[in-house]
């Protein structure tokens, strides 16, 4: 006889409706975006939770988890395989490794949700559990994609008006109330829960998102397309010259139209070294003065001078090649810029760059003419806090610098696109966003994309922006929401711990 009981019938339905929660949650973003699922993708996880011993729902809970994340993240088994230095069995291990431990808040979530939904306030309580949890994700490993990102293309649009408001907390406290609601629903039989959603319909009076308004400058968004396949095979070394002179002739200003006022390259593979290469320094300072405009790009510094310590930095120089300013990026990405302990000892960061990349510790905001531009580089767009620091400390325009050519042509290239829209309207402000193979655009201060390039291709984009000077609240009180909702989780968990703990004694 086995030692192993097969699992119940109900478990096993549990299971089945965990794994449908998690393929529900990768349909709603890219590449499928059927951003209407995210409402109810929850709501077979929750239905399933009931009746589950707390083991169970942990399991549960963990389940849904690691499909959503295997899903929505199965490109990143791909760039480890082919940039990281390591074999496919590797790269497939770290892959699983990656989604399982994701799934750690979700399971989480699986425990404390099933007591959750018997509460007279099971709708709110699991709305606020599912924010507290999913927040908490840019405190560790790593953070992506957020419920609430669904709302910048939701077919309704009050969710996003809130936020500018809430930030990105907003729009997944809606929706996760709405799956609660459908949920609890389902579970009493009863359209009565439902009515728990009716303060939603206060959306309604929220401000609208801003309506496209004036574009009175002009950036140039240069996309160089170079591959780091073609650096690894020496391409640099043969065509560097070449490149670079191309490099300054698409900066340079055209008779047709408005002049451009600001250059944007992206951060991609060419490295420059503008604080310790003479000819690099001279080349962009060249680059700005013949563009006629002032100059935002990638550079590499180094930490104190070391060059065993390289930082991942922006500068912006003036229309005479002055440098107003640089930025060291400080949120830099686990295997990409830096290989967290142990996993130095047998994998290679995907960055061609010697040395662990250091990151920095100072938000940098560059006052160009009377405008300040706030400038972040490629991941940061998923630390929402962080961002919102730019235009508190002053920038009118952002720009997002990023070379996303690791992620070749999967899903990751639109998702991250999706994580930049939510920060426009965040922070009310336009985004710029230069990048080195696609997709290079200009984001305006409601999310909508308001042109780009095609993806692949060596090319500029001309495009119309506006400085926008007004303060959103997210931007003038932060993460507001997410502290409530954590808080609120933590002092529900402690009275009906106490409330146990009295049953237990009579």
């Amino acid at each position: 006889m086995s030692r192993f009981a097969p699992p119940s019938r109900r478990f096993a339905i549990a299971l089945a409706a965990a794994a449908l929660s998690g393929l529900l949650q990768v349909l709603v973003f890219p590449r499928f975006s059927w951003h209407w699922l995210a409402p109810v993708c929850l709501v077979p996880l929750l239905v399933a939770l009931k009746g589950l011993a707390w083991p169970e729902r942990l399991v549960v809970g963990w389940l849904s988890g690691a499909v959503f994340w295997a899903g929505v993240g199965y490109w990143i088994y791909a760039v480890m395989r082919d940039y990281a230095g390591i074999t496919p069995f590797v790269a497939g291990l770290l892959y699983i490794a990656f989604f399982l431990v994701m799934a750690i808040q979700p399971g989480a979530f699986g425990v404390l949700a099933g007591p959750f939904l018997g509460s007279p306030w099971a709708v709110l309580a699991v709305a606020a559990l599912w924010v507290a949890l999913e927040g908490s994700y840019q405190h560790f490993f790593f953070t992506w994609l957020q419920l609430g990102n669904a709302a910048v293309d939701f077919p309704l649009p009050h969710p996003l008006r809130l936020a500018p408001w809430t930030g990105i907390y907003g729009p997944s406290l809606v929706f996760a109330a709405a799956n609660a609601a459908v949920a609890v629903a389902v579970l009493q039989r009863s359209a009565r829960p439902l009515l728990g959603l009716l303060p939603l319909a206060g959306l309604v009076l929220l401000p609208a998102l801003p309506a496209p308004g004036p574009q009175r400058d002009v950036a140039r968004l240069v996309q160089p397309n170079v591959h780091p396949d073609l650096i690894k095979a020496g391409w640099l070394a043969e065509n560097g010259t070449a490149h670079l002179a191309k490099m300054l002739e698409m900066s340079k200003a055209s008779s047709a139209g408005a002049p451009p006022t600001l250059l944007v390259w992206p951060e991609y593979p060419v490295s420059a070294y503008y604080f310790d290469d003479r000819a690099s320094r001279a080349f962009l300072e060249r680059v700005a003065r013949e563009s006629g405009a002032a100059f935002i790009f990638n550079t590499i510094s180094f930490e104190d001078g070391d060059r065993a310590r390289p930082q991942n930095s922006s500068v912006t120089l003036d229309r005479n090649g002055e440098r107003l300013s640089s930025y060291s990026k400080i949120h830099l990405v686990p295997f990409g810029e830096f290989v967290p302990w142990p996993f130095h000892l047998f994998v290679e960061k995907i960055t061609m760059e010697a040395g662990m990349f250091r990151p920095g510790n100072q938000i940098s905001v560059a006052t160009v003419g009377t405008h300040g531009i706030g400038t972040f580089i490629c991941y940061e767009s998923v630390f929402a806090n962080s961002i919102r620091k730019f235009t508190r400390n002053g920038a009118e325009l952002l720009v997002n610098i990023s070379n996303d050519s690791w992620y070749a042509r999967s899903a990751a290239r639109d998702q991250h696109l999706l994580v930049a829209r939510m920060r426009a309207v965040e922070n009310g402000r336009w985004i710029l966003r230069a990048t080195n193979d696609g997709i290079t655009t200009a984001i305006d201060p409601a999310g909508r994309v308001v042109a780009a390039l095609p993806s692949y291709v060596q090319d500029t984009l001309d495009v119309g922006f506006d400085y926008r000077s007004e303060l959103t609240g997210f931007v003038r009180h932060g993460e507001w929401l997410w502290w409530i909702c954590l808080l609120g989780t933590a002092v529900k968990l402690a009275r009906d711990y106490a409330t146990a703990r009295r049953n237990r004694l009579r």
